[in-house]
């Protein structure tokens, strides 16, 4: 299968590194989900990749990078100077996983790179890490993505808006 939608990097606008985690990023990581959310959820694989700024000062994302149904790792961007956050998907819904909020793993990788992350789950929900304060929250609830037709509400029980990165831990130990 030829990835078509992946032709990556999308262009949003020419801003400062200042405003990472702006309107502007947030407009470019819904367009960048919603190319991947569908393929990632017929795959059933993670699509993961960098957000950040050209050379030029443009706000960019890489182009994707296929992953497997547990994990993803981005190849490093070619086009991008200052990296400012990762992004993936979660792939398919699967009830055997709490793929519905980011995962410890996510937190700490993007701390570890000294970036933020943006996570979209099989139900359409689009999630920020801030690594600063290790803090998760969704920025938009289920369906704001595309979303697998067959996730299924309430499976995980309730999700809250945000989570530390300590009771994140926690719930998914449970």
């Amino acid at each position: 299968m030829r990835p078509v939608v992946l032709a990556l990097p999308l262009i949003v606008c020419a801003v400062s590194p200042a405003l990472a985690q702006s309107a502007e990023e947030n407009a470019l990581i819904r367009r960048v989900f919603a190319e991947l959310q569908p393929i990632s959820i017929r795959e059933n694989v993670e699509y993961c990749g960098y957000v950040g700024f050209s050379a030029d000062g443009r706000l960019i994302a890489s182009r994707a990078t296929r992953g497997d149904e547990g994990s993803c790792l981005a190849d490093d961007p070619r086009d991008i100077e200052v990296i400012t956050a990762s992004y993936h998907t979660h792939g398919a819904y699967s009830p055997d996983y709490y793929n519905e909020v980011p995962s410890g793993d996510d937190m700490e990788g993007d701390e570890e790179e000294g970036i933020d992350g943006w996570v979209a789950t099989p139900g359409g929900r689009l999630w920020h890490i801030d690594t600063e304060d290790m803090v998760t929250y969704q920025v938009c609830g289920i369906g704001c993505l595309p979303s697998d037709p067959r996730f299924v509400r309430g499976d995980m029980g309730q999700i809250d808006q945000s989570y530390r990165y300590r009771d994140l831990v926690r719930l998914l130990d449970q």
